[in-house]
């Protein structure tokens, strides 16, 4: 029986919580945190100029929208979560109301319960040169042949912005200072506003966790 991954989506909140696996990550808080982008908050007053930026994103709905999740429910999925390679889905077994549910999880439910402005042909990865120069364009003084962009080397508010997307919708289990190459891509994609297959890259990175 295949429950619906919708409702299991507002309840469990997976998409925001997809990096804890029960066998071998230990559970914290702090992983996938949601964003809060509110300016009546004393110490975001300064970032007022680039929350009025953030608030237009086309990926808003990943970076912010909260629900209630349980450290029981996100175990409970990533001790049963499996990969089909031949059908490319991930399948989970969870509990709701003492009864076993079978879940269904897709690229293209993630690109649709996340708003995703993304289709399947959507890049995942952009020209170096490309990537570098918006990393310049906002004001990046930090080493541009390093693999990995610090956060330090930019301005504050790009540190802002660029520490809501390490922490949201990303893997990351540590090491928030710095930017892998497809976070440099988000935050390429974002600021150029050019297309980029966000489902895709969330739905891998879940897929990894497993295999």
């Amino acid at each position: 029986m295949i429950f619906c991954v919708e409702k299991l989506f507002k309840v469990y909140n997976l998409c925001f919580c997809w990096i804890f696996q029960a066998s071998i990550v230990e559970f914290d808080p702090s992983h996938n945190t949601c964003c809060v982008y509110d300016e009546k908050l004393p110490k975001m007053v300064v970032f007022k100029e680039i929350l009025e930026f953030m608030k237009r994103l086309p990926i808003q709905k990943a970076l912010t929208n909260q629900h209630n999740v349980f450290k029981s429910h996100i175990e409970r999925f990533w001790k049963n979560a499996k990969y089909d390679e031949e059908s490319k889905v991930i399948t989970s077994i969870v509990s709701l109301n003492g009864e076993d549910k079978e879940i269904v999880i897709t690229k293209q439910l993630v690109r649709e319960l996340l708003d995703f402005p993304d289709d399947e042909n959507s890049p995942t990865k952009f020209p170096e040169r490309m990537v570098k120069g918006c990393m310049l364009r906002m004001g990046y003084n930090g080493p541009l042949n390093s693999a990995n962009y610090s956060k330090a080397c930019f301005s504050k508010p790009y540190k802002f912005f660029i520490h809501s997307v390490i922490h949201a919708p990303s893997h990351r289990k540590g090491g928030y200072d710095v930017m892998r190459d497809y976070q440099m891509c988000m935050v390429t994609t974002l600021v150029s506003k050019k297309m980029y297959n966000f489902s895709k890259i969330i739905f891998h990175y879940m897929k990894e966790n497993i295999t």
